[in-house]
């Protein structure tokens, strides 16, 4: 199938507004039911690794604790800090929720061309489709940083504020990313559209084709929803709870609500891109020739995105939190420059691709691409360790001893400074000797002890 086939959306925009609306309000039940589900299975899950038996008691089994939070939540006391901006205060929440609700609109949750019926109306499984609804996912997903950021200034503390400016600049670290990793799948499909790159997976998934723009998404995504061990904007040693610190009562919850559908929307994108959209796997596409028709689809999508939802739990209970150095030094100095390299070697592979050049040949000009590339990063870090230890060795030399003293009271030495040699303390033998006049011993008026002191004492104790 060629790009401008895939990219027939004739089909959208047909429905009468009554039937677009059940279908809104079907992606808004599936949201809300899928984080009330979530966050009972993030407990549960979690409880199991930690040998825990988590919650138990609302309902059976606990399944209606997640539930129950959001009630007790909805009934606490709704505090408005007296320094706030009010009005910039209430409205933080609504605009971290709002967005994440937005992204659902373009993903499909069945194939195109295999309508449903729908109280009698053939109709599309996707509330609608854009030629480039991919962007309008990063447009949206950008626009809840406004939420975080305007959370933590308008809360007139210190803390929130720092919390706000770590998300923003965490979101937007990691976006970058995530786009290259986007417009590798672009270059392969042909196409912005959500539909479409799913059609595009009909022979083969992207995480097969695509491994690397996989992981980074992967990373990136988790970075992008604020979960550990990326959850520095909520980072409790550091900053007593972050941006939604001064938040309590449906507020406060209402940014739990985002996080999670977040989560749900992040993951809903990666099956979209990466793992075939609404095709069922292999095994049972080769056993049942009905498997990614009528309603099975929703099926296969939803349990790829309960796989993912699980691996964001897994993570939070296996790594621990990062330090943000660390979290920015991964953002900046490892995912963009490998994303971009990789967007690279993707663009030149499809280009060769096009212009009929042998498979074998384009592999071996990538192999040799990627090693010439690998020599010259080694001679580089190579030289660049050499000349840092001369630098370092001609600033030890030129550098004034470090004298911890020098304020009044002892200060620890900064990096590079090294604090001056103790005087080594006498062992317990040598002790002794002075004190009894041995051999090697000096008196106290400096002199060397007489060589018979200790045969002398020795001699007494005889």
């Amino acid at each position: 199938m060629t790009a401008l086939a895939l990219e027939d959306l004739s089909m959208f925009g047909r429905d009468p507004w009554w039937l677009v609306a059940i279908k809104a309000v079907f992606c808004f039940a599936f949201l809300m039911v899928t984080v009330l589900f979530s966050i009972v299975w993030e407990r549960k899950v979690v409880a199991w690794m930690q040998r825990r038996i988590g919650p138990n008691r609302h309902g059976p089994w606990g399944l209606l604790q997640s539930l129950a939070d959001g009630i007790k939540l909805m009934l606490k006391e709704d505090v408005v800090v007296k320094r706030a901006d009010k009005v910039v205060y209430i409205l933080a929440p609504i605009v971290a929720a709002v967005p994440a609700f937005m992204a659902i609109a373009v993903i499909p949750f069945g194939p195109a061309d295999n309508q449903i019926s729908i109280f009698g109306h053939r109709t599309t499984m996707q509330l609608t489709d854009l030629p480039i609804a991919m962007l309008y996912i990063l447009a949206v997903a950008s626009v809840g940083i406004y939420g975080i950021v305007l959370a933590g200034w308008s809360s007139g503390s210190t803390y929130p504020l720092l919390g706000g400016l770590r998300s923003c600049a965490q979101m937007i670290s990691y976006e970058i990313a995530m786009g290259a990793a986007f417009a590798s799948v672009f270059l392969y499909s042909g196409s912005m559209s959500t539909s479409a790159i799913v059609e595009a997976q009909a022979d083969r998934w992207y995480i097969i084709l695509l491994p690397l723009s996989f992981l980074l998404y992967i990373v990136t995504m988790v970075g992008e929803v604020n979960r550990a061990p990326f959850d520095m904007p909520e980072s409790e040693g550091d900053l007593v709870g972050g941006f939604n610190t001064e938040y309590s009562s449906i507020k406060f919850a209402m940014f739990m609500l985002a996080e999670y559908i977040n989560m749900v929307t992040v993951s809903a994108v990666a099956v979209t891109l990466f793992l075939g959209g609404w095709r069922a796997p292999y095994p049972v596409t080769a056993l049942w020739e009905g498997a990614n028709a009528g309603w099975w689809p929703m099926l296969w999508f939803v349990l790829k995105v309960q796989l993912l939802l699980f691996f964001f739990i897994w993570l939070r209970g296996t790594l621990p939190r990062v330090r943000y150095d660390q979290l920015m030094k991964l953002g900046w100095k490892v995912l963009i420059p490998v994303s971009v390299v990789w967007l690279m070697v993707v663009a030149t592979v499809r280009t060769m691709r096009n212009e009929n050049v042998d498979f074998s040949s384009i592999v071996l000009y990538v192999a040799g691409g990627v090693l010439t590339l690998l020599v010259l990063s080694f001679l580089y870090d190579t030289f660049r360790e050499k000349r840092e230890k001369q630098e370092a060795a001609v600033e030890a030399e030129q550098a004034p001893a470090f004298d911890p003293m020098a304020g009044g009271f002892p200060v620890p030495p900064l990096p590079g400074q090294e604090l001056p040699p103790v005087p080594r303390r006498r062992s317990r033998h040598e002790r002794e000797l002075v004190t009894s006049g041995g051999s090697g011993s000096t008196d106290p008026a400096g002199g060397a002890a007489t060589p018979g002191a200790r045969d002398g004492k020795e001699a007494d104790g005889v």
